[in-house]
């Protein structure tokens, strides 16, 4: 197969595109390394996919893509967005990031890629809003910058599909964790501020947040189910996450257990727009995927650990 990543020096992405390249398929992963967080890590992700195997292509999504990537793609997996709710992320540059960047691609999708098998949208919980709990036919209600502009860009891989100029499925992905999260993200961040011995700031009330954690090698399973059940995902939206819950406060506790160090918290204002709780409703991807999470919340943690003392210390 020949598969196209964006996003692919990013989190999710770069196991993604490492998980198809080891199985022997042609991969290309597309990146434009944005400033949202240092590109050196994400340079490091991208050496280690291009160490499986992968072809990368530094390029924005909304340049020329017709001059600047190959074509005859079978399957396009979209991860590259402007991620997380940021107080300092304007909302033109999630516009631009998620909602411009992905019209960009569906146009190059549907004019370059007359064969393809999937385009496969990567979305998000936060459409749900303040609690994603829910399953896939309840009506969104989003209630930050993010989430809403990742809704406007499912609805437009979606709409592609409706009008019958591309298959398309939607993948809305839970709190996901493990080896490469971003540094602004909870489990990074604490595990560096632990490891440097400073201050780890703690929006807040999140202590008591619900998450659905969901291992990103559990993820990575529900990405390599697509190939082969078109039938049964074109045009769907789909969750994929774990349906099991565990506080930010259990969290912390975890990673201070594995590391034999407790966290030095700092309280901060709470974060607008943050989720309260989330929990994956997955019956539908264990129906059409055969998707079912299996990594041990602490084992996935001690994963994590172990790969930030290998990369940074």
């Amino acid at each position: 197969m020949k598969i196209l990543i964006t996003g692919a020096a990013g989190f999710i992405g770069s196991h993604t595109a490492e998980y198809f390249a080891q199985q022997g398929h042609e991969v290309y992963g597309l990146d434009n390394f944005s400033g949202y967080y240092s590109p050196e890590l994400k340079k490091l992700n991208r050496d280690d996919i291009q160490a499986s195997g992968v072809q990368f292509i530094e390029c924005d999504l909304l340049d020329d893509l017709g001059s600047r990537t190959p074509a005859e793609f079978d399957y396009i997996y979209h991860f590259a967005a402007q991620p997380g709710i940021s107080a300092t992320t304007s909302l033109e540059q999630y516009v631009r990031n998620n909602i411009y960047a992905t019209q960009n691609l569906l146009s190059w999708a549907r004019d370059f890629n007359p064969k393809l098998k999937m385009f496969v949208n990567i979305a998000t919980s936060s459409i749900y809003g303040k609690e994603a709990t829910l399953p896939e036919t309840a009506v969104p209600t989003p209630i930050s910058f993010y989430g809403t502009t990742k809704l406007a860009a499912e609805q437009l891989a979606l709409g592609e599909q409706r009008v019958g100029k591309l298959p398309v499925c939607s993948l809305r992905l839970y709190s996901v964790y493990g080896p490469r999260e971003r540094p602004e993200k909870l489990y990074t961040k604490l595990i560096e501020a632990i490891y440097k011995d400073e201050e780890f700031p703690l929006f807040k009330g999140s202590e008591k947040h619900s998450r659905s954690f969901t291992y990103v090698g559990d993820i990575v399973k529900g990405m390599a189910a697509i190939p082969g059940r078109e039938g049964q995902v074109n045009g769907e939206i789909i969750n994929i996450g774990s349906d099991e819950e565990f506080t930010t406060g259990e969290g912390i506790a975890m990673i201070e257990k594995i590391i034999g160090k407790k966290a030095k918290i700092k309280e901060t204002t709470p974060r607008p727009g943050d989720q309260l709780r989330t929990t994956a409703v997955i019956d539908k991807a264990r129906k059409l995927l055969d998707y079912e999470p299996e990594t041990d919340f602490e084992e996935g943690l001690r994963n994590q650990v172990e790969w930030y003392r290998q990369k940074f210390l």
